[in-house]
């Protein structure tokens, strides 16, 4: 591609009077390209609502770490989600840590798009404390990253994720307890018994739907799921217990 039509696919896409559409074709027509003038617009785009999903995939298209773990810092909450989920794709051990600190942000969105970009991580043993350090703080985001973190380790039956999840049971938050359930329903064994047994025994019945992130949640018997979760250890261990 010459310089001048370069140029021309970038003044399109930044031409405020045309269509969405038109904007979005002019922004992917230069998907691939990696130079400094189309990355540095790409990064500028970012905060541009109609273009910044196709800026996002050019800046990850075009390898551009250095100008995604600047956006991961931008005053906008929704230039830092793009990042902070894109930065996880390319699964760098160098950039655990700046992702694991957008997945604390105060915006739910960016917080959540880093735990996404979090999960994208495949090393099992580079990504899993990271998981389950945000894990360990429970509600929406804790889950999410406990949900991952439970694909990794099913297969090993990995102690930390059972330990995390044994300690959320102890919260007074029913999502963090229901989180708590899944896990030891994959990975529990005979040791969770007693707890399980002492929610079925002080349960009141229904839990009234919480607040919680974007809505509530449910109502719902948290002894229904302690039951649940029994059973599924009883299956994998191949006894019984009667609540």
């Amino acid at each position: 591609m010459t310089a001048l039509a370069t140029l021309a696919l970038i003044l399109r896409m930044q031409d405020a009077s045309l269509n969405v559409a038109q904007r979005n074709n002019a922004c992917y027509a230069l998907r691939g390209v990696a130079s400094p003038q189309v990355v540095g617009n790409m990064r500028a785009a970012l905060k541009d609502s109609q273009v910044q999903a196709c800026a996002g995939l050019n800046l990850r298209a075009a390898n551009a770490v250095p100008e995604l773990k600047d956006a991961i810092s931008d005053s906008d909450y929704e230039v830092r989600a793009i990042a902070a989920r894109l930065l996880g794709s390319f699964e760098k051990p160098e950039l655990l840590p700046v992702i694991a600190k957008a997945a604390r942000d105060p915006q739910l969105i960016v917080a959540t798009n880093a735990v996404e970009g979090l999960s994208n991580y495949r090393d099992r043993e580079l990504v899993m404390p990271y998981l389950l350090d945000l894990a360990k703080d429970g509600g929406i985001v804790g889950a999410a990253a406990l949900n991952r973190a439970l694909e990794l380790a099913v297969d090993e039956h990995d102690p930390r994720t059972v330990a995390v999840a044994r300690s959320l049971l102890k919260h007074p938050d029913v999502s963090d307890k229901l989180a708590a359930m899944r896990v030891l329903g994959r990975l529990g064994n005979s040791d969770d018994l007693p707890a399980l047994l002492e929610i079925i025994k002080n349960d009141a019945g229904e839990v009234a739907g919480q607040a919680r992130g974007f809505g509530f949640v449910p109502a719902i018997s948290l002894s229904r799921a302690a039951q649940t979760t029994i059973s599924a250890i009883q299956k994998r261990a191949g006894a019984s217990v009667t609540p």
